[in-house]
């Protein structure tokens, strides 16, 4: 199974952001189907017992067709928060955005109305200082 080309990036923005990386990939099996989710991370917070856990799905958006990118990305991350309610319902799943592609593709009506009408929940992430920018829930 290959990682993302920022799986790295994304791993680090995660630590510095203070979570703790609990899976590398995080696996599921539901239904007679194996899932390889790219990271499960986990957050204790000083106010609650139990910390808030997600799962994240990191995509670069490198391709030539950001539309087929987002196809894909989108396609997966429905399949991936089915999964997850059924196996790991506790955790909440998030698409690792690069800012790149969220600062030209994800501007657009299009994936702005995609993500409004599947509940998209994803983070942006800068490539450069690996960091995240931005949480969108």
């Amino acid at each position: 199974m290959a990682k993302d080309l920022f799986h790295d990036v994304v791993k680090t923005a995660l630590i510095k952001d203070g979570w703790q990386i609990t899976d590398d990939p995080l696996f599921l099996k539901v239904g007679g189907v194996d899932f390889f989710i790219d990271l499960g991370a986990q957050k204790l917070l000083a106010a609650e017992r139990d910390g808030n856990k997600i799962a994240v799905e990191i995509k670069s958006f490198i391709n030539t067709s950001s539309v087929a990118d987002f196809h894909l990305a989108i396609g997966q991350f429905i399949n991936y928060r089915v999964a997850l309610k059924v196996a790991d319902s506790e955790r909440k799943l998030f698409l690792a955005v690069p800012d790149i592609a969220y600062k030209t593709f994800f501007q657009k009506e299009f994936p702005r109305m995609v993500i409004q009408q599947y509940q998209i929940e994803f983070f942006v992430y800068d490539i450069e200082n690996e960091v995240i920018v931005l949480w969108q829930v």
